[in-house]
């Protein structure tokens, strides 16, 4: 799968010194640090792509990097598909369903609508990303300007100015462009649905028996604490010593994350995982096993304490992870776990809320619950803890609807097609 790493860029200019082309640096023009940059499997760089971020971050107001490298992940995903699929970015046939740009906008709503992996407003800025990148390859000739890309139309939108008149401004849209719209049915985090318990069994089982230890681990933390991937990545050794026994709860320990702790946590929100006391035990185990301090031996000395590194020695960065998660679902859905298609890591914290609000519930009345659940998740806002209540409320009443029609109406439909006779 392609990479986006990043890089600093020094902006060079064209000097002719005795009849020959020099190039020296731009004093004139700011460095750029952490430039973001896209890179095919092979190594390659995508250089149409790298020099719009270029383009792009010299022309930000401020030196605001934070923005393109957002539409470089997302070129990113889209460098991705296209080797997976085995296309060219460059071509554009008359047939409009054989055309990259429209197969990648179909499988961006498959993963919104069916498989629920993506966001609807991630579906909605990958694709302008992608229609963004192209105008710009169509301007400066990377793609003939006569391809048959797709079909612009002007839409009129009206809004309010800062002195509360009305206005109106003509803009032009692509006819490729992703509504923002919800997808059906009920998600949770970052529009993700949770994994079944079975499910969730079956891979942590499944990564043991494969022998991926990391891997297995990460996931452990995710199902069992709820973690989010960036927690997990700052965990320290010294994090999982220091779990406390929880005095409330035999059999669960909390670790200490968030602001001055040196574990990150969305939003820097402050509190404790509640850990299975037997998944601190078999961490503390893998925290001083040959396997992990092989890895240890190769990181530098701010970094070694980390208690997931790489063979490298490194920090889990994002794109490193997400390889992995790519060739764990390839492997898993090659022993035939079909459910592993479209697997996000994040599915494992959607999982672990879902169970614990299952069980608050069952004891509880849901204020305690939604209390109980919110502080084990370390949610910011309550508002995204009563989503998981009103996802378990929800499921039984689905259950029935599709038990009863099932049963009611199966026999009405179905027809002995071998005895209809036309």
């Amino acid at each position: 799968m392609a990479n986006l790493e990043t890089v600093s860029f020094f902006p060079m200019r064209e000097v002719i010194e005795g009849g020959e082309v020099h190039w020296v640096r731009d004093k004139l023009a700011a460095p750029i640090s952490k430039l973001p940059q896209v890179f095919w499997e092979d190594g390659e760089p995508w250089s149409e792509v790298n020099h719009w971020a270029v383009t792009r971050a010299q022309g930000s107001v401020g030196g605001n990097i934070k923005t393109v490298t957002g539409l470089m992940k997302h070129l990113a995903a889209y460098a991705s598909w296209l080797e997976a699929n085995e296309l060219d970015w460059r071509h554009f046939p008359m047939r409009i369903g054989d055309r990259a740009i429209v197969q990648f906008r179909a499988e961006l709503i498959r993963q919104r609508d069916m498989l629920g992996v993506l966001k609807p407003s991630t579906a909605t800025a990958r694709m302008a990303a992608v229609i963004q990148f192209y105008r710009y390859a169509q301007i400066y000739g990377f793609v003939e300007r006569g391809s048959p890309m797709w079909k612009d139309k002007q839409v009129l939108r009206r809004f309010h100015d800062s002195t509360g008149f009305a206005r109106a401004m003509l803009t032009t849209s692509s006819e490729l462009a992703i509504p923002n719209r919800g997808r059906p049915g009920d998600t949770l985090e970052d529009g993700l649905t949770p994994m079944s318990p079975e499910h969730a069994r079956q891979l942590l089982e499944f990564t043991k028996q494969e022998g991926l230890h990391e891997l297995h681990f990460m996931l452990s933390l995710g199902v069992l604490s709820g973690a989010r991937l960036e927690t997990i990545t700052t965990l320290e050794v010294r994090h999982i010593e220091g779990a406390m026994p929880d005095r409330s709860m035999p059999g669960f320990s909390r670790v200490a994350v968030g602001p001055g702790t040196g574990v990150a946590t969305k939003f820097d929100v402050s509190g404790d995982l509640l850990v299975p006391t037997f998944l601190v035990d078999e961490l503390k185990g893998y925290a001083y096993s040959m396997q992990r301090l092989r890895r240890q031996a190769l990181a530098n000395e701010a970094e070694r304490q980390r208690l997931f590194l790489t063979t490298r020695g490194s920090p889990y960065a994002h794109q490193t992870f997400n390889r992995l998660m790519t060739d764990l679902r390839r492997r898993a859905q090659a022993a035939g776990m079909r459910f592993m298609e479209a697997f996000k890591f994040h599915q494992t914290r959607a999982t672990y809320g879902t169970m614990l609000m299952e069980l608050a519930i069952d004891v509880a009345n849901v204020a305690s619950a939604v209390a109980f659940v919110r502080d084990a998740m370390l949610h910011k806002d309550e508002a995204t803890t009563l989503r998981y209540v009103k996802f378990v409320q929800n499921a039984p009443v689905k259950a029935l609807i599709s038990k009863e029609f099932a049963s009611v109406f199966s026999g009405v439909v179905k027809r002995d097609w071998n005895k209809f006779d036309a």
